[in-house]
């Protein structure tokens, strides 16, 4: 990003819009040092699934480092993996819940320190649910809901109406910015897949690889049709995730080092 932008993020009031994207969300961190040095605050944060938990994280005043800390308890699938016997997901949240109960405590979506939007998905309706200050729920509710992939994670429930993933609806939440000024950062970019065909021994692999490619291309597919229809000043970063997979905890070191000096 150059100068002029910059300037621009310092001086005017900006969203700062999370991406999706499960591990490869955590390089929204290394663009958050960056942010931190140059002093650039926004004025809103959005997120959706791993954004929603990083913005979160940013919101209620943690700073990137505290983050950083406290995702590395995702590094290890034990601390946060518990197999589901019944119902539609194969992992069941209650680990998930006690590590956001930690962070998050007791607080509300209008106890933030800088506003927070959390975006996840009805799955009664299809339609697109976004969590925001005048909402009268609990942080770890809004998160527990955008970031429930379906068939992997538990679903989440608020008020009788059932909510999973975000990034069904939209995985790049700039249709909710508040303001003219958005800087979005999109792990599930352009620079998300490779160019090439999958091209392992074993056709499972390659099976498996073509079915991620697809995912992240539907994602990027929607994103750029949200973008394409904006009217507003997007900056956008997209961290290269390409050799990355979404499930990639334990990479989490050089993860985070995507994001670094791209602002």
């Amino acid at each position: 990003m150059n100068e002029t932008k910059i300037k621009i993020l310092k001086e005017d009031k900006f969203s700062l819009v999370l991406s999706g994207g499960g591990a490869l969300g955590i390089a929204h961190l290394g663009v958050l040092s960056d942010m931190q040095e140059l002093e650039l605050e926004p004025s809103e944060i959005i997120g959706t699934s791993m954004g929603g938990i990083i913005g979160a994280c940013l919101a209620i005043g943690m700073r990137e480092d505290e983050i950083y800390n406290r995702l590395q308890e995702f590094s290890s699938i034990f601390n946060w993996l518990k197999l589901s016997f019944k119902g539609n997901a194969v992992v069941d949240n209650s680990k998930l819940y006690n590590i956001f109960d930690k962070i998050f405590t007791d607080k509300k979506m209008s106890d933030t320190q800088i506003p927070l939007k959390i975006i996840s998905t009805n799955l009664k309706t299809g339609k697109k649910r976004v969590f925001d200050f005048c909402d009268d729920i609990y942080i770890k509710d809004a998160i527990l809901s955008t970031m429930a992939i379906p068939g992997i994670f538990k679903e989440h429930i608020i008020d009788d109406d059932i909510y999973g993933d975000g990034f069904l609806c939209e995985n790049l939440g700039v249709s909710e910015a508040s303001y003219h000024n958005i800087l979005a950062i999109d792990v599930m970019g352009i620079n998300s897949f490779e160019t090439n065909m999958p091209d392992n021994f074993f056709k499972t692999s390659n099976v498996l690889e073509m079915f991620e490619k697809s995912m992240r291309f539907m994602i990027y597919n929607q994103s750029q049709t949200l973008i394409s229809h904006s009217d507003k000043d997007i900056y956008l970063i997209e961290p290269v995730t390409k050799d990355y997979k979404t499930f990639q905890f334990d990479k989490y070191k050089e993860i985070r080092e995507l994001g670094i000096g791209l602002l």
